[in-house]
């Protein structure tokens, strides 16, 4: 055995291992980072994934809106995320409801349409005011330490307080308003990888829902200019300019505690390394995996599918394809649907048609596409399908993942006015650019158990009351049952999402205790 060079062991390349490796190296850490996979990046990455056509897609993750200014301008990422002219877009039958960006006259006459008066849309703009209060307070608080639950919920307003934290989403939902339609559109950002009903009580659904919607304030989901490879990176440019040490090609297979703190890792190579500090930048049933311990796998709960096309198709509410695709297009999630295909889901069955939200990044970022392609009118898609565990696909992840396909398809060809077939770009071999990843893709691909893209159920960005809090770690959400071993992910306190909270908090922990 030997000792490493580094005072500080990452385990895990992805975006968060690469943030916290940042800010130590320029505290004058020593830090290590040790990547399984040949790439960089985890779920923020870029690839051309159909052989033949040149359109580099942000494969796994492809949004971003939790990532703080802050840790942006900290760390010098020359990054462009680029706000999207489109909030949503739902096509009802020959109508639909748009939602722009900047809501206007636009959004206010598209809520009378189809729901026949003003009273619904009153009811949307007060409900994200609130939204918005909620934000002030909670988003500035998640890359400092843990405040305690009773400080932010003297904060805010009391009732809304428990309509988010204490009571099941769905009675908020339900409260305020009336049109399905509408109650799917809010409750949609809650079921984003989360395998819930509106009345769960395990509030899985309500913090899911928080977390999509306090992003920078404002719960604004924004695109990165080049793609999500173009986020790795930058993240990889100023990790080297700190000289982290990185090691790709480089599992991890066991973690061994040491009494006073740190650890010793054997890597598959047969190698042994010991640092004082380890950073865990993967979920903590792996962790748990890693030390020998008995765990359980969390659940996903989502189908993702990315598909490059000739052109955009034409819908059949007429809406200019260039308008009803430049924002988030809801598909098969109106309230009750959503309730619907969770038990169909629950009961053993693809949901069909498949609840879906769509997105085009090349309607505000057409750098992905060579210029040729963006010349040719060529566009992108991202699909991400709900209500679909890993349990879905165990008996046949082949045919599952084929049923899973079609069902997502038939959502999108319900809303256009033409074949969706023709639209397809083809590869090289001439078959259809369509790629599906379902939870067991997403667990093969990543590492990820269950295909969860948060690591495991997302926990409020708070400290209970009653927790501890006597160590560094512990006030910054990142601590385990060892001394030295943290975690710098998604399976932190305020992890999930593309946000380099986890890895932020991290360091601040490690840098505190400094």
């Amino acid at each position: 055995m030997t000792d490493a060079p580094a005072d500080v062991i990452v385990v895990g390349g992805g975006h968060n291992g690469l943030v916290a490796a940042t800010y130590l190296a320029r505290a004058g850490h020593r830090v290590s980072v040790f990547e399984g996979r040949r790439e960089l990046g985890g779920a923020v990455a870029s690839a051309e994934i159909f052989e033949g056509v040149a359109a580099r897609l942000s494969r796994f993750s492809y949004l971003i809106s939790l990532l703080p200014t802050s840790i942006i301008d900290e760390l010098g990422l020359r990054l462009e995320l680029r706000s999207r002219q489109v909030g949503s877009y739902t096509p009802i039958g020959a109508g639909g409801l748009l939602v722009e960006r900047q809501e206007g006259r636009a959004t206010r006459d598209s809520f009378r349409t189809l729901t026949g008066d003003e009273r619904e849309y009153q009811a949307w703009a007060a409900f994200k005011d609130r939204l918005h209060e909620l934000a002030a307070v909670i988003e500035p608080t998640l890359t400092q330490p843990l405040p305690r639950a009773e400080e932010l919920r003297s904060r805010i307003d009391a009732e809304l307080w428990a309509a988010v934290v204490e009571q099941p989403l769905g009675q908020l939902v339900e409260s305020t308003f009336s049109d399905d339609t509408v109650r799917g559109l809010v409750f949609t950002d809650a079921l984003i990888g989360t395998f819930a009903s509106a009345h769960d009580p395990s509030l899985r659904q309500n913090r899911c829902f928080l977390y999509h919607v306090i992003g920078n304030r404002s719960g604004e989901w924004r695109v990165p200019v080049g793609g999500m490879g173009a986020v790795t990176a930058e993240l990889i440019r100023v990790a080297e300019e700190a000289k982290v040490e990185i090691h790709t090609d480089g599992p991890v297979e066991t973690i061994k505690p040491l009494g006073e703190g740190g650890a010793t890792l054997r890597l598959a190579n047969g190698e042994s390394i010991t640092a004082k500090t380890i950073l865990v930048n993967c979920a903590p049933a792996t962790l748990q995996r890693l030390l020998g311990e008995t765990y359980s796998s969390p659940v996903g709960s989502q189908t993702k599918i990315n598909i490059v096309l000739r052109r955009l198709p034409r819908f059949r509410s007429e809406i200019e394809p260039a308008m009803g695709f430049a924002g988030t297009l809801h598909l098969g999630q109106g309230y009750s649907r959503l309730q619907a295909a969770y038990e169909e889901a629950l009961a053993g069955h693809i949901p069909d048609p498949m609840p879906c939200e769509v997105y085009c990044h090349t309607l505000t970022d057409g750098s992905i596409l060579d210029p040729e392609l963006r010349a040719a009118g060529y566009h992108t898609l991202t699909l991400f399908g709900m209500h679909t565990p890993p349990a879905l696909f165990t008996a046949d992840p082949e045919g599952s993942r084929e049923r899973a396909r079609d069902a997502a398809l038939r959502s999108l060809q319900d809303v256009l006015a033409e074949p969706l077939q023709p639209c397809l770009a083809l590869d090289r071999r001439g078959e259809p650019c369509v790629e599906v990843m379902t939870p067991l893709d997403i667990e093969a691909e990543l590492g990820m158990p269950g295909g969860n893209i948060f690591h495991g159920d997302l926990a409020w960005p708070w400290l209970a009351d009653d927790a501890a809090a006597a160590t560094a770690a512990e006030r910054w959400g990142v601590a385990t049952s060892h001394p030295g071993i943290l975690l710098c992910g998604s399976g932190a306190v305020r992890g999930g999402a593309v946000s380099g909270l986890g890895g932020h908090n991290a360091a601040m922990a490690i840098l505190e205790d400094d």
